[in-house]
C-alpha cells in the first residue's frame, strides 16, 4: 500500500472528482463511496470490456488537520497477467494471430500502469490546488508558551522573549517518522500509538 500526505487547503472530494474524470471512461470504470472527510474511489475494468484483462485498484482519501492523506491499495492484476499469458500462448502457436490480439496487449499494458496514472492525476490536482507534500506551516512553527510568539521548529529558545522551547517542540512517530504534535495519542500517518 502506498501512502502520501498533502498539506494545504484541499478536500478529499477535489481529488475524487479528478480521479472520476480521468478513469470513468473507455475500458475503465470508477465510483466513489463515503462522505466528504473520507472517500474511497474504486477504479476497475468495466465488466465485459472488449479488450484486456480484468484489474481493480482502491484509492482512499482522508481529511487531516492540515490537508489530506491518500492511500493507494494493491492492484488486482491477475486478470491482466492471464490475458498477457493468453496472448503469449497464442503467439507461440501462430505468430500471425498476435496481430488480432494487439488491442488486448495494449489494454493490458495500460492497465499495468494504472497506479502511475493515478499518482499523476493526484499530483496534477494537488499542484492546481497549491498544496504539496511539504510540511504545513503549523508543523514548521511552534508557539512560545510564555509570550505567544511564533518560532521556527528546532529553536532552543524563543526569539522574542528567550524562554526555553524544549517542551513545545514537536516529536516524530517512532514507527514512520511523521511529525506529531505534543499531546497527540496516535500517529496521523501510520495510526500507531505514540506512547
Amino acid at each position: 500500500m502506498e501512502r502520501k500526505i498533502f498539506h494545504g487547503n484541499i478536500k478529499p472530494v477535489d481529488i475524487a472528482q479528478a480521479l472520476l474524470g480521468e478513469f470513468n471512461q473507455g475500458n475503465l470504470r470508477a465510483q466513489t463511496l463515503g462522505q466528504s472527510d473520507k472517500m474511497i474511489i474504486q477504479i476497475g475494468t468495466q465488466p465485459g470490456a472488449m479488450s484486456g484483462g480484468q484489474t481493480a485498484v482502491t484509492v482512499t482519501i482522508q481529511k487531516l488537520e492540515d490537508g489530506i492523506m491518500v492511500e493507494l491499495g494493491q492492484q488486482a492484476w491477475l486478470g491482466v497477467a492471464a490475458s498477457l499469458g493468453m496472448s503469449a500462448l497464442t503467439a507461440l502457436r501462430n505468430p500471425f494471430s498476435l496481430l488480432g490480439r494487439l488491442d488486448d496487449i495494449a489494454q493490458d499494458i495500460e492497465n499495468l500502469q494504472i497506479n502511475e496514472r493515478i499518482w499523476q492525476v493526484i499530483a496534477q490536482s494537488t499542484r492546481a490546488a497549491g498544496v504539496s507534500t511539504e510540511l504545513s506551516d503549523r508543523l514548521k512553527r511552534l508557539t512560545c508558551d510564555y509570550c505567544g510568539a511564533a518560532n521556527p521548529v528546532g529553536e532552543p529558545s524563543c526569539v522574542a522573549c528567550g524562554a526555553p522551547l524544549g517542551k513545545a517542540q514537536p516529536n516524530t512517530c517512532r514507527n514512520c517518522g511523521y511529525v506529531v504534535q505534543p499531546g497527540d495519542k496516535k500517529c496521523k500517518n501510520c495510526n500507531q500509538d505514540l506512547k
